[in-house]
């Protein structure tokens, strides 16, 4: 009988751990999580206005009920006190696979980035999201004007949720703290700024569109900047999602400026090269104006422009990091695999793999995780008769727990939900989740039955 870890309980993970069961009618799979919640960036990185991704949760949870799929929360992996060593890992299984994404941001380098003010968008995300090791810092606060630097969906997100009031958020699951936080805001202008043009942007036009229909909210566009994009004036070229976000942002340059209490205006053709302080803290954004260089990127101008922003979000991309015990490829961030096999020294090496983020890099969409998870599986399964000669026969949750882990268990995780939903009522308001270690935690161990 074929035992499987599954390090990651987002959509890689437990589409690993589906593929896994699918095609295989005996295999046992552990989804492990260092967070005692489980479905990863759909909990902790989809806005919390955005229900209809929100909601894939329940079919994510249909895996993870599987009753050859075990939920294990909590257990961090690493070399750290109380971390689980890699190592140890494979002692306990036959296999394992990684689905850990894209752990960390990529910076800007320039000078004036570690300005207070100065953060990433994922910093920001996971403060509204409620992520645990998320604080309260202050984003909004005395907040006239924002820069979300970069043009992709997280990009839109974050400039859309400084844009939303509390009618619109209360009924939300976002952590009541945020969304006291996010209904004091003072914030009126937002600026999403893009080094190249709009047909380069890298936002879906449906997530851009939902930026017109928020409400007090004018979208502004300058059609001179547009305008620089040789494909702007006929678009007809482009892939289909190219075409549509040049459309939109054309309609929107055609639209006479609205007495709205807040603006979200859209830049191109600007790139940071430095953040300015003002009192000991980021006052300002300086960018250069560049223009496209027929090539597919630009060139700068040696013109400069600087836009107010007592907040500056980065949004330019994420970037993996080195796990524990696993080979990692710097220029890529991702562990160098075949087909999801790791790969050490050009050789496959027994069971280890990787699905997600991890194995490929920070691109597409949740739905870009199944094929992705299923020809990791696919590649784990056609090993799985030299994999199960090793004894693996004790139960790994024994081990762990003799070991001092205490894995939070689905029964823990329902005590979370349950937990979340007593808290949305106290407060008037639907399900609210929890916002820090201590109350997860509280709230799993009190009724994890596991």
């Amino acid at each position: 009988m074929l035992r499987v870890a599954v390090v990651g309980s987002g959509p890689s993970g437990v589409y690993t751990a589906q593929s896994l069961v699918q095609q295989d009618p005996e295999v046992l799979v552990d989804v492990l999580d260092r967070l005692p919640a489980p479905y990863g960036l759909v909990r902790y990185g989809v806005a919390p206005d955005h229900e209809k991704i929100k909601s894939l949760q329940n079919n994510l949870r249909t895996v993870l009920e599987h009753d050859r799929v075990r939920f294990l929360g909590g257990v961090r992996i690493g070399c750290g006190p109380g971390e689980l060593p890699g190592a140890r890992l494979r002692e306990l299984y036959h296999a394992v696979v990684y689905c850990v994404g894209a752990a960390t941001d990529r910076h800007l380098g320039i000078p004036g980035e570690e300005l207070p003010g100065s953060w990433s968008a994922t910093q920001f995300v996971s403060w509204y999201s409620a992520h645990p090791d998320a604080g309260d810092d202050g984003f909004v606060r005395e907040v006239r004007s924002a820069v979300v630097i970069g043009v992709g969906n997280v990009a839109v997100d974050v400039a859309r949720m400084l844009a939303r009031g509390p009618a619109e958020l209360s009924p939300t699951d976002i952590p009541q703290a945020a969304l006291t936080s996010l209904a004091a805001s003072r914030v009126t202008d937002i600026h999403m700024v893009g080094r190249r043009g709009p047909s380069q942007a890298r936002f879906t036009t449906k997530e851009l569109r939902e930026l017109g229909s928020l409400p007090d909210t004018h979208v502004v566009v300058d059609e001179a900047e547009l305008a620089l994009d040789p494909a702007y004036a006929d678009p007809s070229a482009l892939p289909a999602v190219q075409r549509r976000n040049v459309e939109a942002l054309r309609g929107w340059a055609a639209v006479p400026p609205a007495g709205a209490a807040r603006r979200i205006r859209l830049r191109f053709f600007r790139r940071p090269v430095e953040l300015l302080a003002v009192g000991g803290r980021v006052g300002a954004v300086r960018f250069e104006r560049t223009v496209p260089d027929g090539r597919g990127g630009v060139a700068g101008t040696g013109q400069y422009e600087d836009i107010e922003a007592q907040l500056v979000l980065r949004s330019v991309g994420y970037r993996g990091v080195p796990l524990d015990g696993l080979p990692f490829d710097a220029s890529h961030g991702t562990v160098p695999h075949l087909a999801g096999r790791v790969l050490r020294d050009g050789n496959p090496s027994p069971g280890e793999y990787v699905a997600g983020w991890i194995k490929r890099g920070p691109t597409g969409v949740i739905g870009t995780n199944r094929p992705c998870a299923k020809e990791t599986a696919t590649s784990l399964l056609a090993d799985a008769a030299v994999l199960v000669r090793q004894d693996r026969s004790q139960d790994p949750l024994t081990t762990l727990r003799a070991e001092g882990f205490r894995p939070v268990g689905w029964a823990g995780w329902q005590a979370i939900e349950r937990a979340e939903a007593e808290l949305g009522a106290t407060l008037g308001r639907s399900v609210v989740k929890l916002p820090d270690w201590d109350s997860l935690m509280a709230a799993a161990q009190a009724e994890d039955a596991l």
